[in-house]
């Protein structure tokens, strides 16, 4: 059971969520787990993307429902686990009504924590077609409020010349039930010649590092690698080795007791990892920390101390770990993963230095993409929203019940649904994601 579900289901949840007239949040479907029922696929227009997608993956599909406008509405006999829209080929208004026709009995027959996956075309070409591909981003964010018990709704765009090979792990990870908390998001994905075939286990034997891995979100990212077969190396400051050792015995890593903020911080990871022979698959920046006060009671190290751990380390650390000449270093294909967060892309009060340091992660993302895709190594970040964890525990009830509620979801996150998104990220297969910001935020209502 959750926290949320504990809290919800204590004497003074019962009483408060009574008195709000709150319903219980819906249980979600997590891990590997695909839908229960029938996987739909619509395809607009010609194109083969979605059912070569669903092959590769190896999940077959049915044909949808369509509406033809009656009252009542057509339906289907049971619910349906999935429904996938391949809207690669719409570039006219005209076309959107097609999606409507599919989306309305399909909406309606989803099973609890159901999802809607739309595929389409980066906007390009002419006026009419740039307007339909941002009309197809107004659609799946609503559809994301709309939809109940669980059930989410996500776009992915896909760049012109990209295919089933290069969406396969994106389609994976959001039929899944590792894309939980990730609703009503849109990112693109590129080609990429070399992306291999899909495995349960895709980060066999490959170095992952985690900073700030011994209690929370570190935590369960590295458990979650572990289990996708990943030798982690588990950081965080000597004044949490205990636990840190204790979650490096868990998952069969190796620990590290080190300031990130420290001037040789990457060069000992670095040495930590070369020692062993190897060279690293993925670098994942978790470590971070608050110190929140209004804008107007914030002192130069108070704002200091936040964009210094948050942000400033992170670059120093890049700077090594990316140098190809350095042992231990990052190796070509590589990936790299930072924690932004809604506060950073939405605001939030009290948090203007948090706020900063998280855009910062974004932009810093953003920018190092392109220059790494020479050799192949992808850059990208995750955005939580209110995850449920030791930190937020100590927020009062009500206080949390609203951030819990402020979503489609109307419940927080798990440390788990963050640590899912970066293994999506991490995997070989998702070589042609890169330069993207991802939410996993419930699709949280601030900044949506």
């Amino acid at each position: 059971m959750s926290a949320l579900e504990k809290a919800f289901h204590s004497p003074v949840g019962r009483k408060v969520a009574a008195k709000a007239g709150l319903a219980e949040p819906a249980r979600l479907r997590r891990g590997r787990a695909y839908p229960a029922g029938a996987i739909v696929l619509a395809t607009i227009g010609a194109s083969t993307l979605g059912s070569d997608t669903l092959a590769r993956i190896g999940r077959p599909f049915d044909a949808p429902v369509v509406d033809s406008g009656e009252d009542p509405a057509p339906g289907y006999g049971n619910p349906i686990g999935a429904l996938v829209i391949d809207a690669t080929a719409v570039n006219r208004i005209a076309q959107l009504e097609q999606l409507r026709a599919v989306l309305r009995p399909g909406m309606r027959a989803l099973e609890a924590s159901g999802r809607v996956i739309l595929l389409a075309r980066e906007g390009a070409g002419d006026w009419e077609q740039q307007a339909v591909a941002r009309a197809l981003d107004g659609i799946d964010r609503t559809v994301a409020k709309e939809l109940r018990k669980g059930a989410t709704s996500n776009l992915v765009r896909m760049a012109l010349d990209a295919g089933a090979a290069d969406v396969a792990s994106t389609m994976e990870f959001l039929l899944q039930g590792r894309s939980a908390f990730v609703d009503g998001q849109a990112w693109s994905v590129k080609a990429s010649p070399d992306a291999p075939e899909l495995t349960s286990r895709p980060l066999d034997g490959r170095v992952v590092v985690v900073t700030g891995a011994a209690r929370g979100i570190g935590a369960a990212i590295a458990r979650t690698l572990a289990r996708d077969g990943a030798r982690v190396v588990a950081v965080d400051v000597p004044a949490a080795g205990e636990q840190l050792a204790a979650v490096a015995n868990e998952v069969a890593g190796t620990a590290l007791q080190l300031d990130i903020t420290a001037r040789d911080a990457g060069a000992r990871i670095a040495e930590h990892v070369a020692a062993r022979g190897d060279r690293i698959h993925g670098v994942v920046h978790n470590a971070g920390i608050t110190r929140d006060k209004m804008l107007a009671n914030t002192d130069a190290d108070r704002w200091a101390s936040v964009l210094e751990v948050n942000l400033a380390a992170q670059m120093r650390m890049n700077e090594v770990l990316l140098d190809p000449a350095v042992p231990g270093s990052v190796a070509d294909g590589g990936r790299v993963v930072g924690i932004a967060s809604t506060s950073g892309l939405a605001g939030n009060k009290g948090q203007t230095n948090y706020a900063a340091s998280k855009a910062g992660v974004a932009g810093l993302i953003i920018a190092m993409a392109p220059d790494l895709a020479s050799r192949r190594i992808t850059v990208n970040a995750v955005a939580p929203g209110f995850i449920e964890t030791d930190m937020t525990a100590r927020i009062p009830f009500v206080q949390r019940e609203v951030f819990r509620r402020s979503n489609s979801l109307s419940q927080g996150g798990s440390p788990v649904d963050v640590a899912e998104t970066i293994c999506y990220l991490l995997d070989p297969a998702s070589q042609g994601i890169t330069g993207q910001v991802i939410r996993v935020c419930g699709q949280n209502l601030v900044g949506a």
